[in-house]
Protein backbone atom coordinates (compact mmCIF):
# COMPACT_ATOMS: atom_id res chain seq x y z
CA UNK A 1 0.00 0.00 0.00
CA UNK A 2 1.14 3.50 -1.01
CA UNK A 3 0.73 6.16 1.33
CA UNK A 4 0.69 9.62 0.34
CA UNK A 5 0.57 12.82 3.18
CA UNK A 6 0.24 16.34 1.92
CA UNK A 7 0.12 18.95 3.86
CA UNK A 8 -1.24 22.08 2.92
CA UNK A 9 -0.46 25.40 4.89
CA UNK A 10 -3.19 28.47 4.61
CA UNK A 11 -4.16 26.58 0.90
CA UNK A 12 -0.35 26.54 -0.50
CA UNK A 13 1.80 23.37 -0.37
CA UNK A 14 3.64 22.80 2.71
CA UNK A 15 4.94 19.52 2.40
CA UNK A 16 4.15 15.86 0.82
CA UNK A 17 5.36 12.40 2.13
CA UNK A 18 5.26 9.52 0.19
CA UNK A 19 5.80 5.97 1.27
CA UNK A 20 5.19 2.40 0.26
CA UNK A 21 5.00 -0.04 -2.48
CA UNK A 22 1.50 -0.46 -3.88
CA UNK A 23 1.72 -4.06 -4.25
CA UNK A 24 -0.87 -3.37 -8.12
CA UNK A 25 1.51 -5.41 -10.20
CA UNK A 26 5.00 -6.68 -10.72
CA UNK A 27 8.08 -4.65 -9.80
CA UNK A 28 8.73 -2.33 -13.14
CA UNK A 29 5.54 -2.94 -14.53
CA UNK A 30 3.31 -1.63 -11.26
CA UNK A 31 0.38 0.87 -12.66
CA UNK A 32 -0.12 2.86 -9.40
CA UNK A 33 3.49 2.70 -8.18
CA UNK A 34 3.91 4.69 -11.53
CA UNK A 35 1.27 7.01 -11.52
CA UNK A 36 2.44 8.22 -8.15
CA UNK A 37 5.96 8.81 -9.33
CA UNK A 38 5.03 10.90 -12.14
CA UNK A 39 3.33 12.64 -10.21
CA UNK A 40 5.46 13.49 -7.00
CA UNK A 41 8.59 13.82 -9.31
CA UNK A 42 6.75 16.43 -11.47
CA UNK A 43 5.61 18.53 -8.72
CA UNK A 44 9.39 18.14 -7.34
CA UNK A 45 10.71 19.45 -10.76
CA UNK A 46 8.26 22.14 -11.01
CA UNK A 47 8.99 23.21 -7.92
CA UNK A 48 12.76 23.46 -7.78
CA UNK A 49 12.83 25.19 -11.16
CA UNK A 50 10.61 28.20 -10.07
CA UNK A 51 12.36 31.14 -9.06
CA UNK A 52 11.99 32.74 -5.95
CA UNK A 53 11.29 28.77 -4.60
CA UNK A 54 13.58 26.67 -1.69
CA UNK A 55 12.54 23.03 -1.85
CA UNK A 56 13.78 20.19 -0.40
CA UNK A 57 13.16 16.78 -1.67
CA UNK A 58 14.60 13.41 -1.49
CA UNK A 59 13.77 9.67 -3.12
CA UNK A 60 16.28 8.06 -0.48
CA UNK A 61 15.44 4.70 -1.63
CA UNK A 62 12.82 3.14 -3.71
CA UNK A 63 9.34 4.10 -2.71
CA UNK A 64 10.15 6.94 -0.67
CA UNK A 65 9.96 10.31 -1.47
CA UNK A 66 10.03 13.81 0.64
CA UNK A 67 9.05 16.97 -0.62
CA UNK A 68 9.23 20.57 1.65
CA UNK A 69 8.94 23.66 0.68
CA UNK A 70 11.73 26.16 2.82
CA UNK A 71 11.01 29.60 1.77
CA UNK A 72 9.18 31.38 -0.82
CA UNK A 73 8.28 34.72 -2.03
CA UNK A 74 4.82 35.80 -1.62
CA UNK A 75 4.45 36.22 -5.23
CA UNK A 76 4.58 32.66 -5.50
CA UNK A 77 1.57 31.74 -3.15
CA UNK A 78 -0.59 30.91 -6.72
CA UNK A 79 1.82 28.86 -8.15
CA UNK A 80 1.83 26.66 -4.83
CA UNK A 81 -1.82 26.70 -4.53
CA UNK A 82 -1.60 25.28 -7.99
CA UNK A 83 1.29 22.56 -7.47
CA UNK A 84 -0.36 21.80 -4.51
CA UNK A 85 -3.64 21.39 -6.68
CA UNK A 86 -2.14 19.65 -9.13
CA UNK A 87 -0.44 17.24 -6.69
CA UNK A 88 -3.29 16.68 -4.40
CA UNK A 89 -5.95 16.16 -6.97
CA UNK A 90 -3.90 13.56 -9.01
CA UNK A 91 -2.77 11.22 -6.13
CA UNK A 92 -6.86 11.63 -5.17
CA UNK A 93 -7.31 10.08 -8.53
CA UNK A 94 -5.50 7.51 -8.55
CA UNK A 95 -6.30 6.45 -4.53
CA UNK A 96 -10.19 6.71 -6.05
CA UNK A 97 -9.71 4.53 -8.67
CA UNK A 98 -6.92 2.04 -7.15
CA UNK A 99 -8.16 2.36 -3.11
CA UNK A 100 -6.81 -1.20 -1.89
CA UNK A 101 -3.05 -0.04 -3.23
CA UNK A 102 -3.02 3.79 -2.53
CA UNK A 103 -4.15 6.20 0.60
CA UNK A 104 -4.06 9.90 0.87
CA UNK A 105 -4.16 12.03 3.78
CA UNK A 106 -4.24 15.34 3.57
CA UNK A 107 -3.36 17.78 6.71
CA UNK A 108 -4.22 21.74 6.17
CA UNK A 109 -2.72 23.62 8.76
CA UNK A 110 -3.63 28.08 9.18
CA UNK A 111 0.01 29.71 9.40
CA UNK A 112 1.53 29.11 12.96
CA UNK A 113 -0.29 26.00 13.78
Amino acid sequence: MIKAEVVLENGLLKSCRISGHSGAGPKGADIVCAAVSALARTAHKTLSDRPGVTVRGSFPERGEFRLEIIDFDQKNNGFLEGVGTFLGEGLLSVSREFPDFCNVIFERCKHGS
